[in-house]
């Protein structure tokens, strides 16, 4: 739900820049990384205002909808195009519906739900994701990662009450900033670091993860840790701002 059409041409431009020079960089002998990431996710704070002016009404989703949790699932596919350059695909979806009720009066997207009747309420915010990342520290026991990535959002925010529906749809393009850490404490053991994030304008987002990995071997991997997703905007169409909260487990197999 946030607007940055001023930047999407220049960022395109890069995108299909550092897609075209690392893969002229390729060698024999290229990694794949496949992830799958799964696990509970909880939302601790979720307000919705839709307009964003006298026509609309500020409510949590959370007293709405409550806090959770739901399951959750995203997979990554990474190309190492060589020891520096990488690309890695996401797909991450998340939706839920919910039944719950107003205290008071609300007026969303165009239509009036008065308190006290059941409203379901549905939350979604799917996010598709292409980055770059460059290594710029290769060291046996610390890998440092910096780059960007590109996000399409795929957002929805729907109430129902009885004959009385409204809803709220936004698909769009964000730039984000990348950056990744890998640090190996023992053999088989790795502490790993992620973000996806940018704040500026009228809003912000941030993807971030702290994981515990075990390599079984030069293929098998799995990971254990903590994910948050913040940010939202804050325009006169739209305000949303959420905080959610993920205990993840992850898969990796790499080829």
């Amino acid at each position: 739900m946030w607007q940055q059409d001023k930047v999407i041409p220049q960022v395109v431009l890069v995108v299909l820049l550092c897609v075209a020079v690392p893969s002229a960089l390729a060698q024999d002998g290229s990694e794949f990384v496949v992830e799958l990431e799964t696990g509970p996710v909880w939302q601790s704070h979720n307000d919705v205002q839709i307009p964003n002016t006298d026509a609309g009404t500020r409510f949590s989703l959370v007293d709405l909808a409550g806090e959770g949790p739901w399951p959750a699932a995203r997979l990554y596919l990474t190309w190492n195009i060589n020891n520096r350059h990488s690309l890695r695909g996401l797909l991450a979806p998340l939706a839920y519906t919910e039944t719950g009720s107003f205290t008071d009066p609300v007026d969303f997207a165009g239509e009036s739900y008065v308190p006290g009747g059941p409203v379901d309420a549905t939350y979604k915010f799917n996010s598709w994701r292409l980055g770059y990342r460059y290594r710029f520290l290769d060291r046996e026991r610390l890998k440092l990662s910096v780059g960007f990535t590109a996000k399409i959002r795929d957002a929805k925010i729907e109430l129902t009450q009885g004959s009385t529906t409204s809803k709220d749809t936004d698909v769009g393009f964000v730039p984000l900033l990348h950056l990744g850490a890998d640090r190996r404490f023992a053999e088989r053991w790795h502490l790993l670091f992620d973000f996806d994030g940018l704040a500026g304008g009228p809003g912000r987002a941030f993807d971030i993860a702290l994981k515990l990995r075990y390599a079984f071997d030069d293929h098998w991997g799995l990971s254990a840790g903590y994910r948050t997703l913040e940010g939202g905007a804050d325009v006169e169409s739209v305000y949303n701002f959420a905080w959610l909260h993920y205990a993840v487990v992850s898969g990796s197999y790499r080829f």
